[in-house]
């Protein structure tokens, strides 16, 4: 059987850039296992497979696998697949908004597509908010681990954590962004944890990072963006930094050590001292089309 996919390059405006990710559009038929089967053939971060959804409301419903196992919920591949579904809907205005169904829930998006049909930008609220998991490992751990020194992990308030959007991420504050591209990691510090790097970004302005994310235990050796690690860092922000009331846009640019530059649009809404919506945008562009047999 011969299924539809096609390639995106999420969290840029660039062929070649930001994080690649393959949506199979035709997956009818398709167990578990043949889904992982696939996601392994392709050997990106992510693959999604399409399937209608199970409310006729929403656009459809997705699910996501790296090369290793399968996700509940993932930022890059909710971002270029909301791309693609709005570009595949010629019917409806430019700019758009759906229900994506995910399963760690339902995920409302808005899309604005180009008139040339290359790509588009889109966002999305989290289903839920991220999780604290607790401290993360000693400093000098992680410094072994990294090919850092101790004194190199943590600046300001900040000090390693963990925190979840359904994947979990131990987070690890680096001290500069010459640091972080220093950092070489041995592997995650826990088997179902990614390992999310972020510093200080000198080029940026206001709330500014810069971050790296690996995880092997999910079949990612680096990833050049992570929506979901960028929406579990929304728990960092308010653990150690100072916000105040209101809406807080937050610019995180990772994949610049791989070659494969990236921008992520991270907005927390706090209210009452405490966190009441997550919001992940950026960029996607279609690459590639074509057909798969399987």
């Amino acid at each position: 059987m011969t299924r539809r996919f096609a390639t995106l390059d999420v969290f840029t405006t660039q062929p070649l850039a930001g994080n690649p990710l393959a949506v199979v559009l035709d997956s009818g038929g398709l167990d578990g296992a043949a889904m992982q089967a696939i996601a392994r053939e392709f050997n990106l971060s992510e693959t999604v497979f399409v399937f209608p959804p199970d409310e006729p409301r929403h656009r459809a419903r997705l699910r996501i696998f790296t090369p290793a196992r399968e996700l509940p919920f993932a930022g890059h591949p909710t971002v270029g697949t909301a791309v693609l579904l709005a570009l595949r809907d010629p019917s409806v205005a430019d700019a758009r908004a759906f229900g994506l169904e995910e399963e760690a829930g339902i995920v409302p998006c808005v899309v604005e597509t180009l008139p040339d049909g290359s790509g588009g930008r889109a966002r999305f609220k989290l289903p839920a908010l991220p999780d604290s998991l607790g401290p993360g490992p000693e400093p000098e751990v992680l410094a072994s681990l990294l090919g850092l020194e101790p004194g190199e992990i943590g600046f300001g308030r900040h000090r390693p954590s963990r925190h979840g959007t359904g994947p979990r991420f131990t987070c690890v504050p680096v001290a500069s962004a010459a640091r972080l591209d220093a950092a070489r990691p041995a592997d995650a510090p826990e088997a179902g944890d990614g390992l999310y790097l972020y510093a200080p970004d000198p080029e940026g302005t206001g709330l500014s990072f810069r971050t790296r994310m690996f995880a092997p235990a999910m079949g990612i050796a680096e990833d050049p963006a992570t929506g979901a690690a960028a929406a579990a860092f929304a728990g960092v922000l308010m653990q150690f930094e100072a916000l105040g009331e209101g809406t807080h846009d937050v610019a995180i640019a990772q994949g610049q050590a791989m070659g494969r530059p990236s921008t992520i649009a991270l907005q927390i809404d706090i209210e009452s001292g405490a966190l009441r919506s997550v919001e992940i945008g950026g960029a996607a562009v279609l690459v590639s089309e074509g057909t798969l047999r399987a």
